[in-house]
Order: C-alpha cells, then structure tokens, then sequence
C-alpha cells in the first residue's frame, strides 16, 4: 500500500481532529503530499498539536460551511484523492447546535462535492459517515449497507442525509465519470490522542489521570469498538482500489468481527485491567436518545476490498490505553503514535 500513496496529492478535511490527524499523520509517512483544510483543534490538548502536524503536511485553516473557502482550497490543492473527515462529530452536540451540525456535516460535503465538480479535473472522494446512520431498531444482527437509514438524534440523521446526497451526486453526474466517490461507515472508534467531550475514553483517562470516579452513561449500550486504525486502513485501501476502478464506488461499512461488539461496561472494565481506577454508573432515563444497541456488518468490504479488521478489542483497548499512559508519563505522542502504525502495518 505505501507504493501506491508515495508522492500522491492527498487532500484530507478535518485534518486538524483524531481521525483526521492519524489519516494525516499516516499518509505523510507513506510519502504523500498532505494537504488539510480544517477549522483549529476544538480540545486542548489536541492530538494534532501534540503530534506536530502542521510542520509536516500543508496546514490551512477554513471552515467547510464556506462554499468559497472549500473552492478555493481544492482549486490550489488539485488533489488527487480526498479525504472527507471534517465533521460536526458528536451526539450530544448536535442537540445543542442543530443548525452547525446540518450545515457543516450535510452543507460543508454539498461545498465540496460541488468544488470537486466544478473543476472539471478527475478525484477520487472518500466521504466518512458513521455507522449510526442506519434506522436503529435495535436489531440483534448488524446492519449492511442494504439497511435502510434513518437517525433518532439530529448528528445520525445529517450523517444519513450526507449518505442520500453523495448518493444522488454520484447518479446525477454519473455520465461525466471525473469524480469517483464512495462512502465510509466506520464504527465507535478508539485510540489515543481523542480528547473529545462526551466520548468513554477520553472521559475515562481524563477521571483516571484526576483520581476521580468515571461516570459512565450507558453501561448496558452495546457499540462495535475499534482502534482507529483499523477503519483508517480501510479507507486508504478503499481510496487505492477506487481510484483505480470506478465499479468500487459505493458505500462500505468497516466495523470490528462479530465477536468484538462489546458494552459499554466491557469497555470501562477492560481499561481500568491496564490502568486501575473506578467506575460509577450515571445512567439518566431523562437524558438525550443515544442508541442502545448498533452493530454493522464489514462483508462487503471484505469481498470487495480484501479488507477485515486486524487489531480485535482487548488489543484496541490496550494500545489505546498504553498511548494515553505513555503520554502522561512523558513519552512523546508522535513516536508512541509512529511505532504503532508500524506495529499494526507489521501485522
């Protein structure tokens, strides 16, 4: 795979977030030319600061819900292959800021796709969604790419609405054949460097790194945990096989195996096995929807793509652990973070 992204003109949006800064900090040891167009890191710490990112790729700041900025980036970018990470990214956001959730998770993706357009050069597009955007009926089988979308809370519906119109985009300009575009269904996804509010391993370090008590939402809402790596993996391969044939542009889920959909109480209690600590459940029947049981199935990607997860949950759960140890005990997060993409590429 490093062959194929040596020298490659690579634009990823929301380069400045956890995924977005792992995608980029990956890309540009594989020798691509990294280019970002993102707003500032939104947590302090930020993985993107903490890994030195904007001395290593071409680093511009600009919000996606600007049609002008976004044209003027791809127009001086020309890129080859796109990324689409940036993101309004969170549940509980998105009952706060409905508005900035709509128009910069289905908004910002229209400025995009239109810029790629308008152009006329031909890219090859890797939309990120989620695997929320599925209608949850709390199905005990996971859901395929067949399933039909839907979203209880206003983030899922704008991440299935995104699904919709890079559907519609894709049959509408179909007969112009520049733009191949595929989207990207990941699942709960862990690590180090995420140091969102609202998500359970950040919370967890940052109750562990305070000696405090962890408050855990949700115990019982089973979710399918993976290290970010493993879904990153399969949009560089997506993007590879797509951008060199055009029937790969479709959407793909890329979710942990079968065995590895886990509660939210596994998780806590996996975690606190590699660094001590306690937990309290906080579960409030009054509070915001959040979907208690979400599985996807992975098949097509790995029919189509050769794609299956590699790192299983307990050694997600431990390398992200050990990132976050490692970096409060002084270690360097660009090194921890080097040494296990080399690890997880080693196999």
């Amino acid at each position: 795979m490093r062959e194929f992204w040596r020298n490659r003109r690579v634009l990823v949006t929301g380069h400045t977030g956890f995924k977005g800064s792992w995608l980029s900090l990956w890309l540009s040891e594989m020798g691509a030319q990294v280019h970002g167009l993102a707003l500032v890191p939104d947590t302090d710490p930020s993985l993107f600061d903490s890994l030195g990112l904007s001395s290593r790729l071409d680093h511009v700041i600009g919000d996606i819900r600007d049609a002008d900025v976004v044209a003027r980036r791809v127009n001086a970018v020309k890129p080859e292959i796109v990324f689409h990470l940036a993101a309004q990214p969170l549940v509980l956001r998105s009952y706060a800021a409905p508005v900035e959730t709509w128009q910069t998770n289905v908004g910002g993706t229209l400025h995009l796709l239109d810029a790629l357009r308008e152009t006329g050069d031909p890219a090859t597009l890797i939309v990120v969604t989620t695997d929320k955007i599925y209608e949850n009926r709390e199905w005990q089988h996971p859901y395929r790419e067949s399933d039909r979308l839907g979203g209880h809370d206003l983030y899922s519906a704008s991440k299935a609405a995104t699904e919709m119109l890079v559907a519609s985009w894709r049959d509408s300009y179909a007969n112009e054949n520049r733009l191949r575009i595929a989207t990207a269904r990941a699942g709960n996804v862990i690590g180090g460097g995420d140091f969102a509010e609202n998500r359970i391993l950040p919370d967890i370090v940052r109750a562990l790194q305070g000696s405090q008590s962890i408050e855990v939402r949700n115990p019982a809402s089973v979710r399918p945990w993976q290290h970010v790596l493993d879904p990153l993996s399969g949009y560089l391969e997506l993007a590879a096989r797509l951008h060199a044939d055009i029937s790969h542009a479709r959407a793909y889920n890329f979710g942990p195996a079968a065995g590895d959909f886990r509660t939210v109480g596994d998780l806590v209690a996996e975690a606190l096995t590699l660094w001590p600590g306690a937990w309290r459940d906080m579960s409030d029947p009054s509070a915001p929807h959040e979907a208690g049981l979400l599985s996807v199935a992975s098949d097509m990607a790995r029919l189509h793509l050769d794609w299956s997860p590699r790192w299983p949950f307990e050694t997600a759960v431990a390398r992200t652990m050990s990132w976050y140890r490692g970096v409060d005990q002084g270690a360097s997060a660009l090194d921890l973070s080097l040494a296990q993409i080399a690890e997880f590429e080693a196999g």
